[in-house]
């Protein structure tokens, strides 16, 4: 059966109609008479075409992947029990509990888009980017132009390609040694917690046969200092290098990483932040998302 049969079309509208775009990022215009998102933010927060958001709520395309359903769930910060009904209102079935959640809690998304003055992007348990703000974007280039399978901070670590290319920018003052095997570190972690995640094995398998360092810190199994804040500094190619602290924030009972960077008010740092803000970093300040069918590429996120 189609998505249209379940009202697949229709929850979208609704949940698009009661999201604040204030509570998504985007700042309330004079004269704005639309109650909630406007289909064109919604498709921009989701990583869709507008012409695809339009069809799927007037019952007009009729199939969509796991991988769209789950990136309009977390678009409209839905609760767990929303995005399941979601899933199951396409034909599909909601993502088990024993693999990684890419699911951001609705209090969680506001806290986040309300913090627009600091790049902050979430993270799920086995360090994929699910979430980000403009000023992330303008920081660290925009992520929806990155294959989603490379979001990913492991992939940039020890791989290569757009996913290198994503990390290559920033240096860590612990060492980047030391901030490389804390990720592996984690990685061992979420693989303990989540055994029956297909995809998590696939990725460390990945990266072992792809690195060698990698590989030679998996296979050590030894403890890595547990993450605390620390100042990092950010090549970014208009204004320099930025230096900032990195606070990593754990989100209780979801298993999510909420990374933040921040300066020091009136530093000449701060002052590089503040002109990112503004220009966007070269980019537009809500960053654009691929106008593709789907929004996503074959190698798209496996999770919702």
């Amino acid at each position: 059966m189609g998505a249209s049969d379940h009202g697949f079309g229709r929850l979208l509208h609704a949940w698009r109609d009661r999201l604040a775009p204030a509570d998504a990022g985007f700042p309330a215009a004079p004269g704005r008479r639309a109650p909630g998102l406007r289909r064109e933010e919604l498709a921009q927060l989701a990583g869709l075409s507008v012409d695809y958001v339009l069809r799927l709520e007037q019952g007009r395309a009729r199939h969509p992947s796991a991988q769209v359903a789950g990136a309009l769930a977390r678009a409209l910060q839905l609760s767990r029990a929303e995005r399941d009904r979601l899933y199951r209102s396409a034909g599909l079935l909601p993502p088990r509990d024993e693999t990684i959640s890419t699911q951001v809690p609705p209090g969680v998304a506001r806290l986040a888009a309300r913090l627009g003055d600091v790049p902050i992007g979430v993270f799920s348990a086995d360090w994929t980017l699910v979430w980000w703000n403009p000023l992330w974007s303008a920081l660290f280039g925009d992520p929806a132009l990155v294959p989603a399978a490379d979001r990913n901070l492991a992939r940039g670590l020890f791989g290569s390609g757009a996913a290198r290319a994503a990390v290559a920018s920033v240096r860590s003052e612990r060492g980047d040694e030391v901030f490389a095997a804390s990720i592996v570190a984690d990685l061992r972690d979420a693989v303990a917690r989540y055994p029956a995640d297909s995809e998590l094995d696939r990725l460390v398998q990945g990266l072992c046969a792809q690195s060698v360092d990698f590989a030679r810190l998996w296979a050590t199994g030894t403890a890595a200092a547990p993450h605390v804040s620390e100042r990092k500094t950010i090549r970014h190619p208009e204004v320099g290098d930025i230096r900032v602290d990195c606070d990593v924030l754990l989100v209780p009972g979801v298993d999510l990483r909420l990374v933040a960077y921040t300066a020091a008010a009136e530093s000449s740092d701060a002052g590089k932040l503040d002109l990112l803000r503004v220009t966007g970093g070269g980019a537009t300040l809500a960053p654009p998302r691929p106008q593709l069918e789907s929004g996503l590429d074959s190698r798209g996120e496996r999770r919702g």
